[in-house]
């Protein structure tokens, strides 16, 4: 009875994933541990990394046998993230700057592209406005040139729509700062009955709930009047 107690005592718990039984340094033979490396989490599916086996239920994700075989270890596993396999992109150019300096051009100014006045852009949509090139007398060259598109003015008391994704709120321009909306970046993510949005990670199964998951982000309200 002593040396069964003795044994008990022995027994240490094995710290592999997907392992989780118990083993003594005496009875401790190569391959007698079956696990898995590192799991990956991705818009509601788990999937182990070493042998691609996936499932959207975590309880049966748990159930896969291991697929690689070793000793024992109470020593815990370093889980590393897993490479992305997909390339990476080129970087994107520098945005231009205006007259050298650290502000964004009037193309990526956001109250520009409403066409709002900008105080960092007032006399550089001027000057875009009124200029044109100059074209050499008896050329054909003017024909080729491209109205210049007439943007919409809008007042700053007047009712607008707010079109960012999960805001769609009514708001007027004097009302209107950097975080007066809130809604989410996107894209919205519809994968085998979940639903969810990407920026924040968030997914459920029914579109109510989908509906109602609360904005990530806050930043300006967006018109869209520039498309």
């Amino acid at each position: 009875m002593a040396s069964q107690n003795d044994d008990a005592l022995k027994r240490l718990r094995c710290q592999r994933i997907g392992c989780n039984a118990t083993f003594t340094e005496d009875d401790n033979p190569e391959g007698s541990c079956t696990f898995h490396d590192s799991p990956i989490f991705h818009d509601g599916m788990k999937e182990w990394s070493c042998c691609k086996r996936r499932s959207h239920d975590f309880s049966l994700f748990l159930e896969i046998p291991g697929c690689k075989t070793g000793k024992h270890t109470t020593e815990k596993p370093v889980l590393t993230k897993p490479v992305a396999t997909s390339k990476t992109p080129a970087p994107a150019p520098a945005p231009s700057t205006t007259l050298g300096s650290s502000t964004p051009s009037k193309e990526l100014c956001s109250r520009c592209r409403q066409g709002f006045f900008c105080s960092d852009h007032g006399s550089q949509a001027k000057e875009q406005t009124n200029y044109a090139p100059a074209v050499p007398a008896g050329s054909n060259v003017a024909a080729e040139v491209p109205p210049v598109p007439v943007k919409k003015k809008i007042g700053i008391n007047e009712p607008q729509i707010c079109k960012n994704k999960g805001c769609g709120k009514t708001f007027k321009e004097k009302d209107n700062h950097e975080t007066a909306c809130s809604y989410h970046p996107g894209p919205a993510v519809f994968h085998d009955r979940m639903r969810g949005w990407k920026c924040c990670d968030i997914h459920v199964k029914e579109f109510d709930e989908f509906m109602g998951i609360p904005p990530c982000t806050k930043g300006w309200h967006d018109a869209n009047l520039s498309s």
